[in-house]
């Protein structure tokens, strides 16, 4: 197998980028030239960071072992009462801990 890019992947990669830029960019305009955003929309543009943070965590929990299960519970009640940089300490240690118990 060779270590160059061939023809499509650099196509497939400029296209992916374009999609990206172009409903970026959309979006930007399309609030931008709003007098007033409805309040349909704003309770949706309000969703969106619980949407992505569900979608990314939900199957770590639902696919991933005891030590992942475990981890996100405690990452979760520590997050609740403090700030961002102690959850990943937390969140690291409790890993570790698990990992060492479980001998994985």
């Amino acid at each position: 197998m060779s270590t160059a890019l061939d023809i499509n992947t650099v196509l497939l990669i400029l296209a992916a980028a374009a999609a990206t830029y172009v409903t970026r960019i959309g979006g930007y305009l399309l609030i931008t030239r709003m007098t007033s955003i409805p309040p349909r929309m704003e309770a949706a543009l309000n969703a969106v960071p619980a949407a992505v943070l569900t979608t990314l965590v939900a199957p770590a929990f639902f696919e991933g072992g005891w030590d992942v299960k475990i981890t996100m519970l405690v990452a979760l009640g520590v997050a609740l009462r403090f700030p961002g940089l102690l959850v990943l300490v937390a969140g690291w240690a409790t890993v570790m801990i698990c990992r060492h118990l479980f001998g994985l």
